[in-house]
C-alpha cells in the first residue's frame, strides 16, 4: 500500500496530483520553490496561483523548500514542472537521497539543450535503472481534475508489479480511472508529441482552416508520430490506446490546450515570441519542437506536420505560407 509520496512542482499539474494522490488517501510531501507558496499551502489548501479553486486536504499535505525534508520516509517521488525547470530543481537535491525511492516524471517535453526525455534525464542524473523511473501521464487536463471530470491516468514503467501497485492506489479517488502501462519510453515520447501536434491544430484554428481540414491535419500528424515513436522506441504497443493518441486528441483539441492556444495566437498573426509571451502558463510544445528538428533528421521520416511546426516556431516561417504548402502535403 502507497501511503506516502513526494510531489516535486507547484504548477497547475502538480497541483492537480495532489489533489488525485490525496483523495487516495496518500500523505503528500510537496516540494514548492518558495516558502510563502509553502505557508500558504499549508495553512489555507490552496494554491494562490495555480487551480486556486481547488480545497486540498490540509491534513494529508505537507509543503516545504526543504529538499531533504520533502523526501523523508517517501515511498515515491514524483517530478511535475515544466521541462525548462527540470535541470535547475535536480541540482538542489543530494543525489544520495533518490538512490533508493522510485521515480516518477510527469513532464511532457525534452529537457531544453539535451534532446532528452525527463524520464532518461532524471535516470542518467540519479543513476538510476530503467526499472527505477516510470512515467505518469494522461489523457487529462488539469483544469477538469479541479472540477473531478472522470478522467484517465496512466502509470507507466518497466516494473508490472510496482505500476500496478500505484494504478491500485489511485483506483481510490472516485473519478480517476487508473490505467498501467509497461511502455514508459512510448507514452513518454507520445507525451511530448502531442503537444507539438496541438500547436499544429491551433495554427490551423487562428488561420480559419475548418473542422474538416483539422480532422486531416490531425490524422496526418497521428501518422507521424507513430511512425517517430516505433523508429526510436521499437515495440511500443497500440498507438490507439488512450494514453498515446487518447492524449494527443485531448490535447490538439481541447481549449484547455496551452498548446493549442499558443497555435492560435501565432495563426492569428502574433509573432511565436510575443505569442510565448502573451501565455500565462508553459506551452510545452515551443520547446519540444527545438529539440525534436535534430531528432527527425536522424530518424529520416517524412513528418511535414512536425516540420511545418518547427518552421514556424523557429525559423520564423509565415504560417500562412506553411500551412498553403502543408495542405498539399497532406493525404
Amino acid at each position: 500500500m502507497l501511503d506516502k509520496i513526494t510531489i516535486i512542482g507547484s504548477g497547475s499539474w502538480a497541483t492537480a496530483l495532489v489533489k488525485i494522490f490525496t483523495e487516495s488517501g496518500v500523505s503528500v510531501l510537496w516540494h514548492v520553490r518558495n516558502e510563502e507558496t509553502a505557508d500558504l499551502l499549508n495553512s489555507t489548501g490552496h494554491n494562490p496561483r495555480y487551480l486556486s479553486s481547488v480545497d486540498l486536504n490540509r491534513s494529508l499535505i505537507f509543503a516545504t523548500t526543504n529538499t531533504v525534508e520533502v523526501i523523508r520516509d517517501s515511498e515515491l517521488v514524483i517530478f511535475a514542472m515544466p521541462s525548462a525547470y527540470l535541470k535547475a530543481t535536480v541540482k538542489k537535491f543530494d543525489k544520495n537521497l533518490l538512490k533508493e525511492i522510485p521515480v516518477a516524471v510527469s513532464i511532457k517535453s525534452f529537457v531544453p539543450g539535451t534532446s532528452s526525455t525527463p524520464s532518461n534525464f532524471i535516470r542518467k542524473y540519479f543513476q538510476r535503472g530503467v526499472h527505477d523511473v516510470m512515467v505518469l501521464g494522461g489523457p487529462c487536463h488539469a483544469e477538469e481534475i479541479a472540477t473531478e471530470k472522470y478522467t484517465y491516468l496512466t502509470m507507466a514503467g518497466n516494473d508490472p508489479v510496482l505500476v500496478q501497485q500505484i494504478a491500485d492506489r489511485l483506483s481510490s479517488c472516485p473519478y480517476i480511472k487508473p490505467v498501467a502501462n509497461t511502455d514508459p519510453t512510448g507514452q513518454e515520447y507520445a507525451s511530448i508529441l502531442k503537444n507539438v501536434i496541438a500547436i499544429a491544430t491551433g495554427i490551423a484554428a487562428g488561420l480559419l482552416y475548418g473542422d474538416n481540414f483539422q480532422s486531416v491535419l490531425v490524422s496526418n500528424a497521428m501518422r507521424e508520430a507513430a511512425g517517430f515513436i516505433e523508429a526510436v522506441a521499437p515495440g511500443s504497443p497500440d498507438f490507439y490506446r488512450s494514453a498515446y493518441f487518447g492524449d494527443l486528441l485531448v490535447t490538439a483539441y481541447s481549449d484547455f490546450s496551452r498548446n493549442r492556444t499558443l497555435g492560435k495566437l501565432i495563426g492569428r498573426g502574433l509573432a511565436a515570441s510575443k505569442a510565448i509571451q502573451a501565455m500565462e502558463m508553459v506551452a510545452e510544445g515551443f520547446y519540444a519542437s527545438k529539440e525534436l528538428a535534430p531528432l527527425l533528421k536522424k530518424v529520416r521520416l517524412n513528418t511535414p506536420v512536425l516540420n511545418a511546426v518547427y518552421r514556424i516556431l523557429h525559423q520564423h516561417a509565415n504560417p500562412f505560407n506553411e500551412f498553403r504548402l502543408l495542405k498539399e502535403q497532406l493525404l
